[in-house]
């Protein structure tokens, strides 16, 4: 259930949902997910569908993976990328073959450990990661073109658009739980302004303060 054939029968699924950017694509192809999910679930890692990787936190479905960094490429290729949400290193590992560098956070320790042995495992060397709150990002290293959230908070974090570089980009699932639309958040140029559009309805878990050991 791990083989090319899978593979390609998710890319297809990918294509007739709507994904057109052939980089994305690619990357999702290259990305071994059966490696990111537990062994008694890895005959189930190219089904276009959330799994639980533990601690009430899942492995993004591909397709939101897919959609998402689609996104965040759509004004060229981002020099510096934040992910909040490593999560088991899945979407990271995705991103870190297309963006220059990745800097992502996670709350979860025992999480942030396996994603850092995942990315490893497959040899991505781009991607800096952080136990750290989501919500407050990551200012040591912004400011970023691009923050993409794998966690859904119920407004926008404003520590978060602090940290945008101009003409930024926030990619972000936003509302309560059942309510949630993927929202992207425009920086307008250099001033603190900025233009929210909303994408589709998603369902992600609730990005949540504070960190776990």
């Amino acid at each position: 259930m791990t083989s090319q054939r899978t593979r390609e029968r998710l890319i297809s699924r990918l294509r007739e949902e709507g994904i057109e950017n052939q980089d994305v694509l690619e990357a999702i192809r290259n990305t071994p997910r059966h490696l990111f999910v537990d062994e008694a679930l890895a005959h189930r890692a190219y089904e276009d569908t959330a799994l639980p990787i533990g601690y009430s936190q899942t492995i993004s479905q591909p397709y939101i993976v897919a959609r998402m960094t689609e996104i965040a490429l759509s004004q060229g290729k981002p020099d510096r990328l934040l992910e909040i949400g490593t999560g088991c290193g899945y979407q990271t590992a995705v991103l870190a073959q297309l963006v220059s560098r990745v800097f992502s956070v996670e709350r979860i320790e025992p999480l942030l450990d396996r994603a850092i042995e995942n990315l490893a495992q497959i040899g991505i060397s781009n991607v800096v990661c952080k136990l750290a709150d989501g919500k407050m990002g990551w200012e040591d290293r912004g400011p970023f073109n691009v923050i993409l959230s794998a966690a859904a908070p119920e407004k926008v974090p404003p520590e978060l658009l602090d940290q945008l570089a101009p003409d930024g980009m926030l990619i972000i699932p936003v509302g309560p739980e059942g309510k949630q639309v993927l929202a992207v958040v425009h920086r307008q140029g250099e001033a603190k302004e900025y233009k929210t559009y909303e994408m589709e309805p998603v369902r992600f878990v609730p990005l949540l303060s504070g960190v776990t050991r």
